[in-house]
């Protein structure tokens, strides 16, 4: 009963698992997702409306509409990952079929003929925003690195984190579950012979606090370490819209969109690595497994507007809010070492030991802001054949903070947040020509990195093409998009800094059927 209390004292005052930059980023960035017709001109609907998914562009849209009408979208994605870790390839695919959008639009016109607001509109609609179904596996030799750095930078002294040394007897008397995550990531090193601890002669005159200990790498020097990390995750983020937009003597579109947000997503990951620097002593190989699971809701709002210049020009322009999530965490790591030397008396033969925080550690709900967006379109339609539309977006991913959480402050997240984000444009171009019933679409995308150096995610560029037919009441539309991005992560976020470069294709095809109601 005692250790219950105190885990559960220690959760309230220990706050979160230490939060990074692209974890923030999970919930900032949106992939292209909505009808067959949005994908296939790569969302590029700011200045049309006239889409269930335009209002996701610009609330106005649904303005645009003419009557009454209800659809849905199947999609099936491909991700490709090729991971190179230190001239060593892997790639990894990973396939998912899901519903990606279903809504409704509801059309009610001014029977008042005096009036210069001709009609209003009623629409809701469920896009998945983001599809986290993904696989990365990365393998190779390190000749230099031991994941032993990672857990040696928690347990020592670490500035830039702003968090001091760990004392012995907290590695030594604690359970895992009563400690927070800086000492739980030294608790696993030191109970798993990783770090081992230096015994120092402290001066009391000088030294604020003589219990803490030096820790130094049980790994044996010399380089050459083999390595292996899998990355596994599902789950999804989705947007559901209730949406209101009005007209004014047909010439000019205003919307409000009120989103409720969803999100729910698992990433396991399992890390390996061996050497063969030694024969008699050490460490020869570990295995760390991590389990972390997110869940929450959040809400943001957009407002929009398109002005019908004439009957072939139109211009759009829409801003949409920070979006403010509540979110929690739940956390499973375990860590099994094989190696010399373990035991007091230490003895001579190979011995293993696994330490593992035996359920799920559930932290303190948090909360995440990420920045708001404003877009501007230019759209023309000629003859009723045909348009052509372009958007340009621009988002301050700087502006991403975390709230309301001690554990952050320590990790100086927020600041890394700041100096390592900035501003990131976005330019969708899209083009649809219709013969008889039928229409063709193609569109193309370029999004900027949201990280000043422009490596740890590089900038995106996509393409897309359809094809839709109109059987009167009932409309089929068929997309097919594609977009490469790369990126240069850290396989842990502190101490050991080494990680693949992933060049990421993404594949999307998807189905949707429309109805006049």
């Amino acid at each position: 009963m005692k250790n219950l209390i105190l885990y559960f004292i220690v959760l309230i005052c220990s706050g979160l698992q230490a939060q990074e930059v692209h974890e923030a980023l999970r919930y900032a960035q949106e992939n292209l997702s909505g009808t067959a017709r949005f994908s296939a001109m790569s969302g590029a609907f700011g200045a049309l409306g006239g889409d269930l998914s335009s209002l996701n562009a610009n609330p106005a849209g649904s303005a645009i509409f003419l009557n009454n009408q209800a659809g849905a979208t199947l999609s099936r994605y491909n991700t490709k990952n090729k991971a190179t870790y230190f001239e060593n390839s892997m790639l990894t695919k990973t396939n998912s079929v899901d519903l990606n959008q279903a809504g409704a639009v509801f059309v009610f016109k001014n029977t008042d003929s005096k009036s210069d607001w001709k009609k209003f509109s009623l629409a809701i609609n469920y896009e998945n925003t983001n599809n986290f179904d993904n696989a990365s596996v990365s393998a190779g030799t390190n000749p230099n690195n031991s994941v032993a750095e990672y857990f040696l930078s928690y347990a020592n002294a670490n500035s830039a984190q702003n968090q001091e040394g760990i004392e012995l007897g907290v590695l030594q008397n604690y359970y895992y579950e009563e400690l927070n995550f800086a000492d739980q990531q030294a608790f696993l090193g030191y109970q798993g012979y990783i770090i081992n601890a230096i015994p120092l002669l402290s001066d009391p005159l000088n030294d604020k606090n003589p219990n803490i200990t030096s820790y130094e790498t049980n790994i044996p020097s010399g380089g050459n370490y083999y390595h292996e990390n899998e990355i596994y995750s599902s789950g999804y983020s989705g947007k559901l819209s209730f949406n209101f937009a009005t007209t004014y003597k047909n010439k000019l579109f205003l919307g409000i969109n009120l989103n409720s947000l969803f999100t729910d997503y698992t990433q396991s990951t399992s890390f390996y690595e061996d050497n063969n620097n030694s024969q008699t002593d050490g460490l020869r190989s570990l295995r760390f497994n991590n389990e972390i699971y997110t869940y929450g809701s959040g809400f943001s709002f957009q407002i929009g507007a398109i002005a019908k210049v004439t009957n072939a020009i139109r211009f759009g322009f829409a801003y949409e809010s920070s979006s403010w999530y509540n979110l929690n965490d739940r956390l499973r790591q375990n860590l099994t070492t094989r190696g010399f030397k373990y035991g007091n008396p230490p003895n001579s033969s190979l011995s293993n030991t696994s330490t593992d925080s035996d359920y799920d550690i559930i932290y303190e709900p948090y909360k995440l802001q990420t920045p708001g967006k404003i877009t501007g379109s230019l759209a023309y339609v000629f003859d009723k054949k045909g348009l052509i539309s372009i958007d340009f977006s621009s988002k301050e991913y700087s502006n991403t903070n975390y709230k309301q959480q001690a554990d952050f402050r320590s990790y100086n997240v927020n600041s890394k947040l700041k100096n390592e984000l900035s501003n990131a444009s976005e330019i969708k171009i899209g083009g649809e020509y219709k013969i008889k019933q039928w229409s063709l679409r193609a569109g193309y995308r370029f999004e900027e990195s949201p990280y000043k150096n422009k490596t740890t995610l590089g900038d995106l560029k996509g393409y897309s093409g359809g094809l839709g037919y109109n059987f009167g009441s009932t409309k089929l539309d068929f997309s097919y998009s594609t977009s490469k991005r790369e990126s240069n992560q850290s396989f842990f976020s502190q101490g050991f800094n080494d990680g693949a470069t992933t060049n990421t294709i993404n594949n999307n095809l998807s189905l949707t059927v429309l109805f006049e109601l």
